[in-house]
């Protein structure tokens, strides 16, 4: 295994890449996810980088980290969506320097990560929003997400950190409303027990996924919290209920990008 770092505007990406084996000569190129860490837009939570990292490292992904800004840093013109876009932009500038398939690129976010991964989905091509072309992810796989960002289903303190307090900012990205046609396909589960970002978060964005004709999956579980990552005791959050959500994705995105590991 080789580890890369690189700059996505003023965040920092680990990548976490296959070597290239003479012996496996059906995997001279590989699919990539990039994994947004939760934390309430405070912070990049540790449960939800590393360890999801080699989960799918294990499956064949070529996989990268995405510290993105947080508030109180400077948040202005939604810093962590450029960084993000930025990212997925490296990725298939420099696919061949480590050995990715360009048109399969996925985002994976948990919780105000999710939101983070799902913004990218829903303003790819939106001219106001000013990101690189090339940046659409071909897939995306949304843990526990924020999506709302106004009403009674809204996570407050992912909502007031991403906006900085603006009102308007706040309003444009309550992605509920941002759902079209383009948005890419995606992957969603959800604790039944999440007492801190509503399961209805989920359920209420798949209902508009459905709507609009974008192709999904989602798994709502009977039980189960929020920030609980790969649901295994390296996280200090063992579920076993929630834990076949991995498994899941797993098949989800191979058959997605027709990837045999």
């Amino acid at each position: 295994m080789e580890t890369v770092t690189f700059q996505a505007l003023d965040a920092q990406v680990k990548g976490y890449l296959w070597d290239d084996y003479d012996t496996l000569a059906a995997h001279k190129t590989r699919p990539a996810l990039v994994i947004c860490p939760g934390g309430g837009y405070h912070w990049c939570s540790p449960r939800e980088k590393d360890a999801p990292a080699l989960e799918f490292l294990s499956l064949g992904f070529q996989v990268f980290v995405l510290e993105y800004t947080c508030y109180p840093e400077d948040m202005s013109d939604f810093r962590p969506l450029r960084e993000l876009a930025r990212c997925v932009c490296t990725l298939r500038e420099r696919s061949g320097e480590w050995r990715i398939d360009r048109d399969k690129i996925a985002v994976l976010g948990f919780s105000a990560g999710g939101h983070l991964a799902a913004s990218l989905g829903a303003f790819w091509n939106d001219p106001s929003a000013g990101l690189p072309p090339d940046c659409r992810p071909d897939g995306l796989v949304l843990c526990y997400p924020v999506i709302a960002t106004r009403g009674e289903f809204a996570h407050q303190g992912s909502a007031e950190n991403v906006s900085a307090g603006d009102g308007a900012c706040r309003d444009r990205l309550n992605l509920l409303e941002r759902v079209t046609a383009d948005f890419p396909p995606a992957f969603l589960w959800h604790g039944g027990g999440d007492d801190c970002v509503p399961p209805e978060n989920s359920l209420l964005l798949a209902l508009e996924l459905k709507k609009h004709g974008v192709p999904f999956e989602y798994h709502l579980f009977g039980s189960g919290g929020h920030g609980i990552s790969t649901c295994l005791q390296e996280t200090e959050t063992p579920d076993e209920v929630c834990r076949a959500w991995v498994g899941l994705c797993k098949v989800w995105l191979c058959r997605r990008f027709g990837f045999t590991p």
